[in-house]
């Protein structure tokens, strides 16, 4: 008999791309999660209408309802999460700070997934500023979500170059596609008991490790030039 699926939240704030590929990874009954809610803090929020196409339950807790009432806000949302038997709570860009008292209640049951190769970049407009600093990589970061923005432990990362030229909007599309791929797996990792954490590292069980260097742009021996 296969063990129970865990229960998953989605929180998002907009259009929920990232929702999305755990909806599409969740379809399958081998993935050891069921996403059981979509909630969100927008009634406008486009990824409600896609989740409840695909039969999941939504729900809404507006934030602008509850300004200056952040336990407020925070306690209308655990009641839906409560309500739905949620277990562990995926982020998939849903725009609040959460409190630490809300954070420590779900202490190693929350994820996030961020645009930037985490620690560098942290909070808002990671690929502008990924650009304005000259990185020749770039990329994206799941995490465990602690008090500090965009500090938990990391779970698992990629990396993208960032090519001449880039944009952006070029960059940021580069990297969501592979935030498509890592996040369902980082998921189903947390969900199927293949996460601990230690000294304030997350460790992965029965995960296989990549192979190789990435390197941007390719090194050329010297003496030589490519053409």
């Amino acid at each position: 008999m296969s063990p129970a699926r865990r229960r998953v939240a989605v929180l998002i704030s907009g259009r929920g791309s990232n929702m999305a590929a755990l909806l599409a990874a969740a379809s399958d009954p081998a993935y050891p999660a069921e996403i059981a809610l979509v909630l969100s803090n927008r009634a406008d929020a486009a990824g409600l209408a896609h989740a409840a196409a695909r039969g999941v339950p939504t729900a809404v807790v507006e934030s602008r309802a509850f300004r200056g009432d952040r336990p407020g806000f925070e306690a209308a949302m655990e009641a839906e999460l409560a309500r739905h038997g949620a277990e562990i709570i995926a982020l998939a860009g849903f725009m609040r700070v959460l409190t630490e008292g809300f954070v420590s209640r779900w202490e190693g049951r929350m994820i996030n997934v961020h645009p930037s190769l985490l620690p560098a970049f942290p909070g808002l407009d990671t690929h502008a500023r990924a650009l304005a600093a000259g990185v020749r990589l770039h990329g994206c970061t799941v995490h465990l979500v602690n008090a500090g923005v965009d500090e938990g432990p990391i779970l698992a990362q990629a990396a993208v170059p960032v090519l001449p030229g880039d944009t952006e909007a070029s960059l940021a599309a580069r990297v969501l596609a592979q935030e498509h791929r890592l996040y369902p797996a980082a998921l189903a990792w947390l969900a199927a008991g293949r996460v601990s954490v230690q000294d304030g590292c997350a460790r992965l069980r029965d995960c296989a490790p990549a192979e190789g260097v990435l390197a941007n742009p390719l090194p050329i021996p010297s003496g030589l030039s490519k053409g």
